[in-house]
């Protein structure tokens, strides 16, 4: 199953999440003590790959300011912790079909919950009738009495009974009566459940980190004694498990040769794979050493038999501890170890990443983004948490999710309007968007300069929607370069165009940008040619590059992004009137005049409204407007040397 959404309710800090989305990728964005770490471990706990980790416990879980209230009500009303919801996959679908009939699951959604009980339940709406008609349709070999009064049963206890008279010699009715009794109360809700797989959650922090040295005479007693493992200890033991060798034989293993040879295949396997994308230094190797316990050493380091690992640096010809190296590349290492044993696993497994990455490189942290598409999302949903701003990747911004505290009574509460919450929140967002920026400013051999962060959204989406139509979009050629209003617009191509760069400005056209235009034209470095003004795509003497749509669509993302300032005014084509060409000056004049937002209007927000609600807006966009942008995206690219 996939998940697709979920609900976290009075664990620590959060009094109520609210539904949270999720994505093939998500990314949680927030502060240090934000609840982005309770929520991750909520979520392992409702069906973790380490058992030790499943239950809720009120007592040290539930929120202080509420606990005493509710510890009186406890064991009879435990309130609920988790809700998710998961679609059920085609392969399931199919399954279910084959096994239980056409029509049994009436919906691809299940909802799992569990409670501070640790109770789990699950909500699947079955058609119970398509199960025992599909399971009576089998019953054909056990003459005609008994294939009629399977035929007319519509439960389980009429199909059991239908067996019972007139099926005992019959193999396919033998078969299907062991296969309904195997079903708690005969309860087809069962038969189909049991084809449908909650997924496992695997959650990695810093304190999964690999060990540099292992008792393991320490590490056998406590798995033979209790079963309990420190989490830093788990990748040693997948290591292990990977080359099928356990503690004991590895403690007890007399041929070193073999035993090192096996460790050193194991890890260059991993490290080849981790070097795909780890770029700070590509000769490291990972050493294991099997050796005499230090007397001196901290216990339980002083006895019995250690397993080192050191790290090799053929640059320094010295190896250093494992734990002694770059923290980046210990986690990096340390998370391919214990990820290697979920890969290999063929149940369905959900990864859960607390500040995965945060201390490597910000360039490292670029490489593990590659790493988790490349890697990890093809196979798995990915959740992971971030403050970084280098872990947000500025081309995914629909997966981001804000983090945010709102204090004792409200508590954690989190949203994928990524840019309506505090500006610490969102810092990250706007400092990786100012670092793409930065990145590409002097790398793109040909830059299309442009006013603002809206018109780069714009050209973003219509170009997709134009070669989804089978057009011709913007070339992939082409770096956008918001510049921040027209008026930098001069200064931003002198300084592109000095770098050798070919720059091309696209602006919007208006009366008094006159003198703008004369600047660039004047200042020499533009590509010839390369000044593009939108109203050559437009009937209109003056343009925005909001005028490429339908008015009537326009209005409707300013409606929607400003739906909260509105209060009651109706924002609509009649309201604004006609008394400009440019339909933006028109929503101006009636903010003004209206006392909206305090009669401003910005060109940001119905862009950025766009940009979150583009699976569900763009598809309206006319076929006039897509002509408008094809004709644009052909002659900017018709300016390529």
């Amino acid at each position: 199953m996939k998940l697709t959404k979920v609900r976290i309710q009075n664990y620590k800090s959060i009094a109520d999440s609210g539904w949270v989305t999720m994505d093939r990728v998500t990314c949680l964005v927030g502060k240090n003590e934000s609840g982005k770490t309770a929520f991750l471990q909520a979520l392992e706990k409702l069906n973790p790959v380490e058992s030790s980790h499943s239950d809720f416990n009120y007592v040290y879980d539930y929120p202080t300011s509420k606990y005493t209230a509710y510890k009186r009500r406890h064991e009879e009303d435990p309130d609920t912790v988790i809700t998710a919801e998961f679609e059920v996959t085609d392969a399931e679908a199919a399954t279910v079909e084959r096994m239980c009939g056409a029509g049994a699951l009436k919906s691809r959604t299940v909802t799992v919950k569990k409670d501070y009980a640790n109770r789990t339940s699950w909500t699947v709406e079955v058609d119970k009738l398509a199960v025992v008609k599909h399971l009576a349709s089998q019953l054909n070999d056990g003459g005609d009495a008994l294939t009629a009064a399977a035929a007319a049963a519509t439960t389980t206890t009429e199909l059991l009974a239908a067996i019972e008279a007139h099926g005992a010699e019959s193999e396919a009715a033998g078969r299907i009566k062991t296969r309904v009794t195997s079903w708690r109360d005969n309860n087809p809700w069962q038969g189909v459940v049991r084809h449908i797989d909650l997924p496992k959650f695997f959650y990695f922090d810093d304190y999964s980190v690999m060990r540099g040295m292992v008792s393991l005479d320490d590490l056998i007693r406590r798995v033979d004694e209790d079963g309990v493992i420190e989490d830093n200890e788990k990748p040693f033991l997948a290591l292990l498990d990977l080359i099928g060798i356990t503690p004991e034989e590895m403690r007890d293993e007399t041929d070193i040769e073999s035993l090192t040879r096996e460790l050193e295949g194991a890890s260059v396997a991993i490290t080849d794979e981790m070097f795909e994308f780890w770029r700070q230094n590509d000769e490291l190797t990972v050493q294991f050493v099997r050796q005499p316990a230090d007397p001196n050493a901290p216990a339980p380091l002083n006895t019995g038999k250690i397993l080192a690992v050191r790290i090799w640096n053929p640059n320094h010809r010295a190896s250093v501890p494992f734990d002694q190296r770059s923290k980046g590349f210990v986690w990096f290492f340390s998370f391919l170890v214990s990820f290697q044993k979920i890969k290999d696993d063929k149940a369905t497994t959900i990864l859960l990443l607390d500040e995965p990455a945060l201390s490597l490189h910000a360039l490292a942290q670029g490489d593990f983004l590659r790493f988790t598409d490349e890697r990890l999302a093809p196979n798995h949903q990915v959740i992971y948490s971030t403050h970084s701003p280098f872990m947000v990747h500025p081309s995914y911004l629909d997966r981001v999710r804000t983090v945010t505290d709102l204090g004792r009574d409200k508590g954690t509460v989190i949203s994928d309007e990524v840019f309506r919450t505090d500006k610490d929140t969102v810092f990250p967002l706007q400092a990786a968007l100012g670092y793409e920026l930065a990145q590409t400013l002097f790398v793109g051999a040909h830059n299309l300069a442009v006013e603002g962060s809206s018109d780069y959204i714009y050209l973003d989406l219509l170009s997709a929607a134009v070669e989804a139509k089978g057009g011709e979009g913007l070339d992939d050629r082409w770096t956008v370069v918001p510049v921040g209003g027209a008026d930098k617009l001069a200064t931003f191509v002198t300084l592109l165009g000095g770098n050798q760069l070919d720059v091309v400005a696209l602006m919007d056209v208006s009366r008094k940008d006159k003198q703008r235009v004369d600047n660039l034209l004047k200042n020499g470095h533009l590509m010839k040619g390369g000044l593009v003004q939108i109203n050559e795509f437009t009937d209109q003497s003056e343009a925005d590059i909001e005028d490429l749509f339908a008015p009537a669509f326009y209005i409707k993302l300013a409606a929607g992004a400003y739906r909260d300032k509105l209060a009651g005014k109706a924002l609509t084509l009649k309201a604004i009137g006609e008394g400009h060409p440019r339909i933006t000056k028109r929503i101006e004049a009636y903010f003004d005049a209206e006392g909206i937002n305090n009669g401003v209007f910005r060109h940001q927000p119905p862009a950025a409204f766009l940009l979150r609600e583009q699976a569900k807006l763009m598809p309206g966009v006319d076929d006039a407007t897509l002509k408008r942008a094809e004709a644009m995206f052909q002659r900017i690219n018709s300016l390529l040397k």
